[in-house]
């Protein structure tokens, strides 16, 4: 049998079994959470890591953004110069032309055009040598007028050679065939080997239409070949006292600013088609009268004036006249106008410098 103190430890033996499992189950559970804490710290250092580089990367590309933009900012001027603000409204075109303009006005300036600026017309005075250049508008179809008047009031030969050393040019003047070098062309050079007698104007085409541009081309081409006191323009229908002209220019030697000639005025021809047209008629006015103004036929600029033509050619407007051209050109200047009856070629006054041939 059984003994008390058998079935009492029997019993404690099995009291004692479910205390073992429930100790197991206790330290399992203990190192699960230690754990825990050391994943969330892992976690934490990975999200800080990724926060940090991100912010980094950033200021990296501020960095590199700020320092392109102050490149480029200093590449740009603060205020813009007077070259941009014309370039950016397209003005290039306005700025050459006010660089011509006062270039021109400067050279007009050294060369003695304006009346204050003594000291270089005097200087120009010492240079001169020339009295005057005398220029006789001819044309192709002239020939027999041209040997007139060399056997006439015009001297030839070694004649015009010692003419010329005394102080007076004259020339035939004439421009050049719409068909250059033709026969035209030709015959004008031939004659002028000859004769050596002739001012050609190159760029000058011979045509009647074109007479109020002659004007331009030869008061600049005179200018510029020689230094004379005065130009004279002449058509080739006129005789010349040329003792009483050089008598008369002789007497005005030194002055400047002279517009010489017949003064007239006179009504605008306003109907296409009939002689002297004038296409400009508008612009004369209700009345259409010409302003005063020297006759075609002989009138004399002085040196200053004959400049300011050369100068200011390519800006000068030319009516369907010559002398209405020449006329409006002397307007806008602060020119002498001497209205001399000496001048008027077709006039009976028996005292004249000039006659018609």
């Amino acid at each position: 049998m059984e003994t008390l103190a058998s079935a009492m430890r029997r019993e404690n033996r099995r009291s004692k079994a479910p205390s073992s499992s429930s100790t197991a189950a206790s330290a399992g559970a203990g190192a699960a959470s230690g754990r825990a804490p050391l994943v969330m710290a892992f976690l934490s250092c990975l999200a800080w890591l990724y926060v940090a580089g991100r912010l980094w990367q950033d200021a990296q590309t501020r960095a590199i953004l700020s320092g392109l933009l102050e490149k480029n900012t200093g590449n740009f001027p603060k205020v813009l110069s007077v070259e941009d603000k014309l370039r950016n409204l397209g003005c290039k075109e306005i700025g050459r032309k006010i660089v011509e303009a006062e270039m021109d006005l400067t050279k007009a300036k050294s060369e003695g055009y304006l009346w204050g600026n003594r000291t270089a017309a005097i200087d120009s005075d010492d240079k001169k040598k020339l009295l005057a250049v005398i220029g006789v508008y001819t044309g192709f179809g002239s020939r027999l007028k041209r040997n007139v008047f060399r056997g006439s009031w015009m001297p030839r030969g070694d004649a015009l050679k010692k003419l010329e050393e005394k102080g007076v040019v004259i020339r035939f003047v004439i421009g050049r065939s719409a068909n250059r070098g033709d026969s035209l062309d030709r015959n004008i050079d031939d004659e002028n080997r000859r004769t050596k007698d002739f001012l050609i104007l190159e760029s000058h085409e011979e045509a009647a239409e074109e007479l109020p541009s002659k004007a331009k081309f030869f008061f600049s081409a005179a200018v510029e070949t020689w230094d004379a006191e005065f130009y004279v323009k002449v058509d080739d229908n006129i005789n010349l006292d040329l003792a009483g002209l050089i008598e008369m220019l002789e007497g005005r030697r030194g002055n400047e600013g002279l517009y010489m000639g017949c003064m007239k005025s006179g009504g605008v021809v306003s109907e296409e088609g009939q002689q002297w047209y004038e296409p400009e008629w508008w612009k004369f006015g209700d009345s259409k009268t010409y302003f005063r103004h020297a006759s075609g036929a002989l009138f004399i600029l002085s040196n200053n004036l004959a400049r300011y033509i050369n100068i200011n050619s390519a800006s000068l407007l030319s009516y369907a006249h010559d002398d209405i051209s020449v006329g409006s050109w002397m307007m806008g200047v602060n020119a002498t106008y001497v209205d001399d009856d000496q001048l008027c070629c077709s006039s009976s006054r028996q005292e004249k410098v000039c006659s018609n041939a």
